[in-house]
């Protein structure tokens, strides 16, 4: 028998449904990239205590963004009917911590308009795609996937885990290379180990960008699965 078209008729997305993908990713990003630099400081007890809950919270919240993030991707590339509320969830959660992060930051530390202007900038940017997904902007025509045969939360997170950390594996290894031979081919002076640092400082890049590709691959690759066709 013929296929059963799952997409609602209604008004036609333009195109924007896909921004909150692409601003899923960034945060993402942004995290990791926030756990890495503050990797080294966990274990160091003698950080005052306001210092100490900062890194410590900004270290949990950074995990958890990004396995409830990878679980988002998983409902995105599948095209799940049930991206838009759980991404509004997600969203609105991301919101929150932002908020009492900052407000955190100003009772603990000091006032900073940088650090305002750019927590205001994502608040603004997630409310724009909570907007985007809403019910009768025409997402509901790109996220129609009734999911039949997605698979569970619990395989999406674990192929997620391994992903991070075999494309994480991978990236560090190929960024230290790539950057000692461009420290070779550019005979970069090695005094106090600056052709070492530029090439960690690379592999670091490459540790990036190799786990968040390897957790989006994983998370692609167990939900590429397509629904089971109509009888």
């Amino acid at each position: 028998m013929a296929s059963i078209d799952h997409q609602p008729a209604g008004r036609p997305d333009s195109g924007l449904s896909f921004i909150p993908v692409g601003w899923l990713v960034i945060v993402m990003g942004l995290s990791a990239y926030g756990l890495i630099a503050n990797w080294r400081l966990v274990g160091d007890f003698s950080l005052p205590d306001n210092v100490f809950f900062l890194i410590y919270g900004g270290l949990v919240g950074g995990v958890l963004t990004i396995l409830w993030g990878l679980y988002l991707l998983g409902l995105a590339f599948n095209r799940s009917a049930r991206f838009p509320r759980h991404y509004t969830i997600w969203q609105i959660a991301v919101i929150i911590w932002l908020v009492v992060r900052q407000a955190y930051v100003f009772y603990g530390f000091a006032f900073s308009a940088e650090a305002l202007g750019f927590t205001v900038a994502e608040i603004a940017i997630g409310l724009l795609c909570i907007y985007l997904l809403r019910g009768t902007g025409g997402a509901e025509t790109v996220y129609a996937n009734p999911e039949t045969e997605r698979p569970s939360v619990f395989v999406s997170i674990l192929a997620a885990l391994l992903g991070i950390i075999i494309g994480g594996a991978v990236g560090a290894c190929a960024g230290f290379f790539a950057g000692s031979l461009i420290a070779d081919l550019t005979h970069m002076s090695c005094f106090e180990g600056a052709c070492g640092f530029f090439a960690a400082f690379v592999g670091l890049g490459g540790l990036i960008v190799g786990a968040i590709a390897g957790g989006l691959f994983a998370v692609w690759r167990v939900n590429r699965r397509r629904q089971a066709p109509a009888h």
